[in-house]
């Protein structure tokens, strides 16, 4: 007779894996080794001679690296650990990123890129040996111009902001070669744009003016009138913009920045809802750009590596960074160039061509899904942030400010205030319990223009399930946050480390973000850590010393 199995509980029963796991440099022993490499057959060290000769003085290391010993099972089992002890896309339901489109990243093309035709390329490699990545880059660019309608696309950069960069650089350039580029020296954004627009014209040495949303929650059009003029360089903005909300005048916001002489760039990280719907160049903008690690399916990497996109108009088209992958049609067949004869380009903006595993992987995705497949990506992803909007609404104690009461694109940025203001639980307090329950949630949301403010994304990649899951998750926690407050400020409960303050990261003196720094700055403690843990019949580890820290700076306080 089998017993019942009882349902799954709509709140997840999650604990995080805590393996007390040591850092790679504590777990080596000397002489350990993951691969016993072949000594060099005489014959051959013969012919070839010692090649590390070769290498000038200077290249040379005057001793091995300090690089942990270990074999290849202990390796294995340290990186699966500290992989348990993490929240990803990979594992929970990721879309308390908005902004960031955490989506699916297909496993397939991972593969992709580990085949021995892509690792084995060099960068500086004969092109009659690289035609095949080449059209890739080709390929890719093609497929960004038709999805933004722009003339020509250049994939040097390795992420959105660099991209933002690329495109600033080039409106700086486009007005010197017209004769403006002393008098054009203001740009205009919205607060709801990503910062990037705004912290990229300042680097350029623009005067950056900031306009706020109007009285329904839109980029306010009567602003950006008074805005613009004989400065205004290009406007910059961001649509959707961060808040979900799709500015309804977009082409007349390029059409008054026109009116003036001024460009308009267009930055299209929140393009997955729009994708096969509407297009940068047919409202008119002279630039935009877009971030293949969000909209095209490939990994974030943790910050890196990214993918960045440029796209521009035919005017624009000079100023692109080069060098550009031609395709031509000769006697013997098709045939793709890297053309560096670029007189007006603003030059090289990352080392040679791109992230070439992100191009790859963007391009398999979108070869994957076709233009109606792309459609369906947005159309999926509007539809489930509307279905999330409406489960998130009837929660006591959130809400959507601005445009209240309509539609979002493909994300919202939500507000705790109401439930703050009764409770006294903030929204960092809430992302944090969150955590309790498997789920990631961000409160990056810069500027803090929104009180208490949360982003969702939930993109095409979750189900209905999912999305019912998380809802229900952030509703647990309000209830908590009114029935138990200290239940929501003390957490985390049920993760790899508990409830942590933050002083350490608002004193330099205590960071230490790479090991070398770690033992620069608390080596001493680190040895007395070990000292004592030996003492007392323990295995020295680094958190001991971490621990000692800790105690010498509470105690200094």
């Amino acid at each position: 007779m089998s017993l019942p199995i009882a349902p799954k509980p709509t709140l997840r029963r999650f604990h995080q894996a805590r393996w007390d796991e040591p850092l790679i440099f504590e777990l080596t022993a000397p002489g350990e080794r993951g691969v016993l490499v072949s000594q060099t057959e005489p014959g051959v060290r013969a012919a070839v001679g010692d090649v590390l000769a070769e290498l000038p003085a200077g290249l040379r290391r005057e001793k091995p690296a300090a690089l942990p010993e270990m074999g290849q099972m202990r390796v294995l089992k340290h990186y699966l650990r500290l992989s348990q002890e993490n929240l990803g896309a990979d594992f929970n339901i990721d879309i308390g990123q908005g902004t960031c489109t955490m989506k699916y990243a297909p496993k397939v093309n991972d593969r992709l890129i580990n085949t021995p035709n892509l690792t084995a390329m060099h960068p500086l490699q004969n092109e009659d040996d690289a035609q095949g990545i080449l059209e890739i880059i080709w390929r890719t660019e093609q497929m960004l111009a038709e999805i933004s309608g722009m003339h020509r696309v250049s994939l040097h950069t390795s992420g959105g902001s660099t991209a933002i960069w690329t495109n600033i650089a080039m409106i700086r350039a486009y007005h010197e070669a017209n004769g403006e580029g002393e008098q054009r020296d203001e740009v205009i954004t919205t607060i709801f744009s990503h910062p990037s627009n705004a912290a990229a014209a300042k680097a350029a040495g623009y005067k950056v003016v900031t306009l706020y949303p109007d009285a329904d929650g839109y980029p306010d059009l009567e602003a950006l009138r008074g805005a613009v003029g004989p400065r205004t360089a290009a406007i910059m903005i961001t649509n959707p913009e961060d808040t979900g909300i799709f500015n309804p005048h977009v082409k007349r916001w390029v059409e008054l920045a026109h009116s003036v002489g001024a460009l308009a760039s267009y930055d299209q990280a929140n393009a997955n809802g729009i994708l096969g719907i509407t297009r940068a160049r047919d409202a008119g903008f002279d630039v935009c750009h877009f971030n293949l690690h969000k909209t095209f399916g490939t990994p974030h990497g943790c910050g890196g590596p990214g993918g960045g996109a440029s796209a521009v108009s035919e005017a624009m088209t000079p100023f692109l960074p080069g060098p550009l992958v031609d395709r031509s049609v000769g006697a013997d067949g098709v045939r793709f160039t890297l053309n560096a004869d670029l007189p007006q380009s603003i030059g090289k903006v990352a080392p040679f061509y791109g992230v070439i595993p992100t191009i790859v992987r963007a391009y398999s995705w979108m070869m994957a899904l076709g233009a109606e497949g792309l459609r369906a990506v947005a159309e999926t992803a509007v539809l489930n942030n509307n279905y999330l909007l409406k489960k998130v609404l009837e929660i006591p104690g959130a809400s959507a400010p601005y445009a209240v009461g309509r539609r979002r694109i493909e994300q919202v940025r939500y507000s705790w205030q109401e439930l703050f203001e009764e409770t006294g639980i903030s929204s960092e307090e809430i992302g944090i319990r969150a955590a309790d329950f498997g789920m990631h949630y961000w409160t990056s949301h810069h500027p803090y223009v929104v009180p208490q403010p949360f982003t969702l994304e939930p993109t095409e990649s979750y189900s209905m399930a999912e999305l019912d899951e998380y809802a229900a998750v952030l509703a647990q926690i309000a209830s908590e946050a009114r029935e138990n407050a200290e239940l929501v400020r003390t957490a985390p409960h049920n993760q790899t480390v508990h409830h942590t303050h933050h002083d350490d990261l608002e004193d330099p003196a205590r960071w230490a973000i790479t090991w070398r720094a770690y033992q620069r700055k608390h080596g001493e403690a680190l040895a007395e850590g070990r000292a004592a843990a030996r003492a007392a019949g323990e295995t020295p580890r680094a958190d001991v010393a971490a621990t000692v820290v800790a105690a010498d700076a509470v105690a200094a306080v």
